[in-house]
């Protein structure tokens, strides 16, 4: 199915829309972390958080009631780190985020390769959003907010009716909202000012 092209000036999130019964989905690599060219983030000193992902994942988990990561990491399935590895990066991210002021609820993650015909979680297939959902019944994905940086992220939002937002350089893009950073939408659905440092 081809979704419409849809730019951010027609469908902005409105703040005063959400509260906590609203769940705030992440992607990992390039929203949270820098991306590394051509390999990937295999321990904890390749993990860099971008500039101000801190002070905002912050400030919105003053607003949404969870928030999720939802990452493919299919360098498990290519042998090059472990689930251990990955567990390892994820709870110093997660404390990271804590002592910042922010939360994360919990961490999905995929670690199968595109081809691998047993997953069902690779997004943008649904499975991470329906694990999501056993554990946290109470999630509602019409009140949700997707926010990626590829188009699988995007896709596996919009099939899920969340609202999505795409970190990306394009004019154009099938996501709600089109954005340059975390920070960047941040600020502009908040509504506030506050440094990246």
């Amino acid at each position: 199915m081809i979704l419409p092209k849809i730019f951010m000036k027609h469908n902005k999130l409105n703040r005063n829309e959400v509260n906590s019964d609203w769940t705030l989905f992440l992607d990992r690599d390039g929203v949270i972390n820098k991306k590394i060219d051509h390999d990937y983030v295999r321990s904890i000193n390749r993990f860099e958080f971008l500039d101000g992902v801190l002070q905002s994942i912050a400030e919105l988990s003053k607003v949404f009631g969870r928030v999720f990561v939802v990452t493919n990491q299919r360098g498990i399935g290519r042998g090059l780190f472990t689930i251990e590895d990955l567990k390892a990066i994820h709870k110093n991210m997660i404390n990271e985020v804590e002592a910042s002021g922010g939360k994360i609820d919990h961490v999905f993650f995929c670690p199968h390769l595109a081809d691998d015909p047993i997953c069902d979680c690779r997004k943008p297939k649904p499975g991470m959003a329906h694990q999501a959902l056993k554990l946290y019944p109470e999630i509602q994905f019409d009140k949700a907010v997707m926010i990626g940086d590829s188009m699988s992220d995007i896709q596996f939002g919009n099939a899920l009716g969340m609202h999505t937002v795409h970190i990306t350089k394009a004019d154009e893009s099938q996501a709600s909202e089109i954005t340059s950073s975390l920070f960047k939408w941040t600020s502009n659905f908040l509504n506030i000012e506050f440094s990246q440092d």
